[in-house]
């Protein structure tokens, strides 16, 4: 992989074709360098020397990035990426895709507005690439160097437009119907997610099937309750109605979980009550020339990274109804012989719960992880490309 390929993939992003006609989509700021002459040097660099770079970098040298998801949100995020190249672009971009200012919303809130499904999405997704700027900005290597991505929910869309395999605005547009139709499909049925804190004796499956006989009981007609989320060993995520999660609540102890918590959204996401969201984005995904990711990006779906264009429009849709395998697709990343060296993994987007998750799932992978801030400028910066992660 030549580092120059994943530099004209990020800056494609900013390209201004699109499916749908009916918007006003971003063309490329001024400044930005010639998505042809981008290209043209990469294949060049390919042509020179196909292989020394790679033979001469250590897996340490190598980056990862994630992107985070849904709930990472906060009030401020942004401020500390307007002063880096393209972000101001990138927000004015969103504005005329969105049809509203997504910038002053991220910055100034209010939060309740900022955490509606519809607004969250769209800002962590603009909020995920700004960051991706200020890193190339500041450490160019790890952008250069980058092997793999992966993003959490939403986050996958952010992922696969820093891989180059769609457009900035088309990933914009598609996330912004998914979040409009995940809203909607909330709104029908009372429903949310429950985070667990369990341990090796914990009994989910039992917890939810359980959980669904208590809603029949009441009268719930095909009551929804199942595992949505897999964080790290023994920690999940269960959706469903609102009575199933207060029925596993109540009886935590029952099942051996230590910890239990309401998280903060209006719906069951990745189960099958957001079936009705699944249509109105398949039919966005088909109208968007899917290319394939020019660095690995792992699917939410089954932890496995991408092989083909056809299936991340497949999966993106499935995604939607189909519980996150965040902890498979950490093992599948970071999987390597004992003694061998890890990449450096860059958190790009508000807040750090992926990399506490990482630490989780692997120790030793989590040793060479760093946050991208997105809250604080930081003046008077000196950016090395060869800056060890703290």
């Amino acid at each position: 992989m030549s580092v120059r390929f994943v530099r004209a993939a990020w800056a494609r992003g900013l390209g201004p074709s699109c499916c749908r006609g009916a918007s006003s989509f971003p063309v490329p700021p001024p400044d930005a360098q010639g998505v042809a002459e981008l290209l043209r040097d990469a294949t060049g660099a390919e042509e020179e020397a196909p292989s020394t770079a790679t033979e001469r970098r250590m897996p340490g040298q190598y980056s990862v990035l994630l992107f985070p998801g849904q709930g990472s949100q906060v009030v401020g995020m942004g401020r500390g990426l307007l002063s880096y190249p393209r972000v101001r672009e990138l927000y004015a971009a969103a504005h005329r895709v969105l049809g509203y200012d997504l910038l002053e919303l991220s910055l100034h809130g209010p939060q309740e507005d900022l955490d509606r499904t519809v607004h969250c999405q769209p800002a962590i997704f603009v909020a995920s690439l700004a960051a991706v700027e200020k890193l190339h900005h500041l450490q160019p290597s790890v952008i250069e160097n980058c092997v793999a991505a992966a993003g959490f929910s939403v986050g996958e869309f952010a992922a696969l437009v820093f891989a180059g395999a769609m457009e900035f605005s088309e990933g914009l547009y598609a996330v912004k119907i998914r979040a409009e139709a995940m809203q909607e499909a909330s709104d029908a049925v009372p429903s949310g997610m429950l985070s667990i804190l369990g341990q090796p004796q914990s009994k989910f499956n039992l917890a939810c099937l359980e959980a669904r006989k208590h809603c029949k009981s009441l009268g719930i007609e095909n009551p929804v309750c199942e595992v949505s989320n897999y964080l790290f060993p023994d920690c999940r995520v269960i959706s469903g109605h609102l009575e199933a999660l207060r029925f596993l609540r109540k009886n935590s102890s029952k099942y051996h979980f230590r910890r239990t918590r309401m998280l903060p959204v209006s719906g069951a996401f990745h189960t099958r009550l957001m079936e009705p969201a699944v249509e109105p984005l398949m039919q966005v995904l088909k109208a968007i020339d899917v290319k394939k990711p020019l660095v690995s990006v792992y699917s939410n779906v089954h932890g496995h990274r991408y092989m083909h264009p056809t299936h991340i429009q497949k999966l993106l849709a499935q995604q939607v109804v189909s519980p996150v395998k965040w902890e498979q697709t950490m093992h599948a990343i970071y999987k390597r012989k004992k003694g061998s060296e890890f990449p450096r993994t860059f958190e790009v987007g508000p807040g750090q719960q992926l990399g506490a998750i990482l630490k989780s799932c692997n120790l030793q992978a989590w040793k060479s992880y760093s946050p991208v801030d997105v809250l604080q400028t930081l003046e008077h910066v000196d950016p090395d490309p060869e800056e060890s992660p703290r």
